[in-house]
């Protein structure tokens, strides 16, 4: 397979075994371009640099592209045993923008490059037997297990153009230039831009369940929009064309830019381009892994916060509405220059899917319709923050990749880079990313008047997540008393007269047992959950004291709630609270040393309870206490039945989730006390609630005990 022209897979149609076959040399072929790029690094040492202080070394992403593949045929089923489950976890998550700590070198102790690839070796030939021997039925749809494949090889993909980046970032002492990775060799000066009309019209976008080609959650549903005329530069803006805006100064004049665009510039004291390399009296560009003269016909990359800065200036400077389109608009654009789609044309319309230059070229090179560059060569920020289309959903295996990112922090990207392969050159892909962010991206301005519209819905939609939030933090019903208040006013009651040094809350959910805690007088507390769906409105609580949700009344009927941590006496405990995402089966090694661990609705939810109980200690102080509360409601929806400590029944005997408990955890850990019953109420709608009664068991742990 020619790694350069790699197209993605039409999962709707075919015969099975030649999808196979087609679904396997893509993902031979991921991993071959893979590895190709981190071939540029020139040595192990710099495996383990830090290209960017907000970014983890580039040994995290050689090894967490893999470590992704078995993640998620762990969730989704597909296998049981993991590879490393060391590996696995500390491979895990990258940066997660809410939590900055994270990125603390002191909670790594990176293995070797050798010891990766090894690794990465492993989880290849594991997919390379499950792709060869799995059942494979067409079409290949959202519950298909070889859906959890195509996530794996479209997200090693993606990493294609992160790492990349990083690269770039490095020292040019530690890259080398590659054939593979060939520089384009025009350069000159760029034509003059201009703006050109573009008729207005209906755009729609989203695809629905059943759509020939893979894609991430963001992309299904459905979105209308009827765009008015506007004026497009024919060209994406140049190096030439920007050097203008730096000339001008304008990198040092607060009143071209956002108030964040100013912190950012502040904070950064940026005067040029991140990729623009000062050298004697002229001027250099770092691609990926050299540094050439400045080409000034090739497009400029930036950041979406100095993109609007300079169209405030060209604003300014022509009089005119001078901004960057929207995603309506882009889209728009597209349609006007009928662009066919990834992977149906013949030969790639842009500088894009590898199939050119493995680095920018000139603006002018790549025409369709009147306009250049709609597709390829960088990609081009918007003004929209990415939101969710109507009928939006999670997928099960994957609910943290979008979710994060529907705050109005992150702005798409569109029409892809000369690295963008795969989902990321289709037609329906929707990328962002927080606006400081530095991609393969510069941009394109447009004239219009209009106004943008900002989907700023901050209010949680999701069902289950905003039940959460109202189980949390809402008004209570039925008179009980609120669940995750409760267990934590009986964890500071038995711990009185203790330490009360660093508390871990398991399954930590949406976060009241973790405030309430810290009120009760932990120092510091750390909240865990697999959920990002979760975990982002934990963090954004901590972040903001407060928390906006919808409930269903009845039917589409939906009310409006707003909490805050003011409102329930917790506000002062913001600073002595953590979030993190993380797996509880798999916890990385930093999380230990806690005098109390509480665990509430969770056990029956873990895919490897017994696994997760077993090594529970490990993470305790000595005289620690474990609190356990369970509805113990088992289903093999969640847990294997070979996995449930009760529920069913042996010899003919019924066998209950207490003594599995006990059986479990005795090595370690013993009972205190008799076992608490602590009810707790979920509401579906206004005439709809769950309600369920938790068995609260409380274990100290004696490290005396063999």
């Amino acid at each position: 397979m020619d790694l350069r022209r790699t197209r993605t897979i039409i999962l709707h149609r075919g015969d099975p075994e030649q999808k196979r076959a087609e679904i396997l040399k893509y993902f031979h072929a991921t991993f071959d371009i893979d590895e190709k790029l981190y071939e540029t690094l020139m040595y192990d040492d710099t495996f383990y640099l830090r290209a960017d202080r907000l970014r983890h070394p580039l040994i995290f992403y050689f090894g967490h592209t893999a470590t992704f593949f078995i993640n998620k045929l762990i969730i989704a089923r597909i296998i049981e045993q993991r590879i490393n489950p060391r590996f696995e976890s500390m491979f895990a998550v990258g940066v997660d923008e809410m939590s900055w700590d994270d990125l603390n070198e002191a909670h790594y102790d990176w293995p070797t490059r050798r010891q990766v690839k090894e690794y990465r070796d492993k989880a290849r030939d594991l997919v390379d037997s499950l792709i060869r021997k799995m059942p494979l039925t067409l079409p290949i749809t959202w519950e298909s297990p070889f859906w959890a494949i195509m996530m794996g090889i479209e997200h090693e993909r993606i990493h294609l153009e992160t790492s990349s980046v990083l690269i770039r970032q490095l020292p040019i002492d530690q890259v080398q230039q590659l054939p593979f990775w060939n520089v384009c060799t025009e350069a000159g000066e760029p034509p003059e831009n201009s703006l050109l009309p573009v008729m207005g019209g209906k755009v729609l976008l989203g695809k629905q369940k059943g759509h020939p080609l893979y894609g991430w959650d963001s992309e299904y549903g459905s979105h209308e929009a009827e765009v008015c005329d506007f004026k497009a530069a024919k060209h994406l803006v140049s190096n030439r064309e920007f050097m203008a805006f730096v000339e001008a100064g304008c990198y040092l004049e607060e009143q071209w830019w956002s108030e964040e665009g100013w912190s950012w510039r502040e904070f950064k004291q940026a005067v040029s381009p991140l990729f623009w390399v000062k050298h004697g009296n002229g001027w250099k560009l770092r691609t990926m892994a050299s540094e050439i003269d400045l080409p000034w016909n090739w497009p400029v990359e930036v950041n979406y916060l100095e993109a609007k800065a300079f169209c405030n200036w060209k604003a300014a400077e022509r009089g005119k509405p001078i901004r960057l389109p929207t995603e309506d608009e882009w889209n728009r654009l597209r349609d006007i220059c009928a662009i066919p789609d990834q992977p149906y044309w013949e030969k790639a319309p842009g500088n894009i899917n590898l199939e050119y230059c493995c680095s920018s070229c000139p603006i002018d090179r790549f025409k369709t319709g009147d306009f250049f560059d709609v597709l390829g060569n960088v990609w081009q920020w918007t003004e929209t923050p990415i939101y969710p289309f109507h009928g939006f959903e999670i997928h099960p295996w994957y609910d943290d990749f979008s979710t994060p990112t529907f705050d109005t922090r992150h702005n798409l990207i569109k029409g892809g880079s000369w690295i963008s392969t795969g989902n990321e050159a289709t037609r329906d892909s929707r990328y962002a990313f927080r606006r400081h962010f530095f991609q393969h991206a510069g941009f394109r301005y447009v004239e219009s008047a209009a106004p943008v519209l900002i989907h700023d819905d901050q209010y949680e939609s999701d069902a289950l997540a905003a039940q959460y939030c109202d189980a949390h933090y809402g008004p209570g019903y039925f008179r009980e008393t609120n669940f995750p208040a409760a267990c934590a006013g009986i964890c500071l009651e038995l711990m009185s007269g203790r330490e009360k040094g660093h508390a871990l809350d398991l399954g930590c959910a949406v976060g009241r047992s973790a405030f309430e805690l810290a009120k009760g007088g932990f120092q510091k507390v750390t909240g865990l959950d697999f959920s990002t769906r979760f975990f982002r409105l934990a963090s954004r609580m901590q972040e903001e004291g407060y928390l906006r949700y919808t409930l269903t009344e009845e039917g589409e009927v939906l009310s409006f709630r707003e909490i805050a941590l003011s409102e329930l006496g917790l506000e002062g405990t913001r600073e002595r609270v953590q979030f993190f995402q993380a797996d509880v089966c798999n916890l990385p090694d930093k999380f230990t040393g806690y005098d109390l661990i509480l665990a509430a609705n969770l056990i029956d939810r873990l895919y490897s309870p017994r696994r997760f109980l077993s090594t529970i200690h490990e993470r305790m102080n000595p005289d620690g206490l474990l609190v356990i509360a369970s509805p113990y409601s088992w289903s093999e929806e969640f847990t294997r039945k070979e996995e449930w400590l009760g529920g069913y029944r042996e010899a003919g005997e019924p066998v209950w989730s207490l003594d599995g408990l006990k059986k479990t955890l005795a090595p370690h850990l013993r009972l205190l006390g008799e076992p608490l019953e602590v009810p707790f109420v979920i509401r579906e709608t206004r005439r709809k609630f769950q309600h369920s009664i938790a068995e609260l068991t409380v274990w100290c742990f004696d490290s005396t005990q063999k």
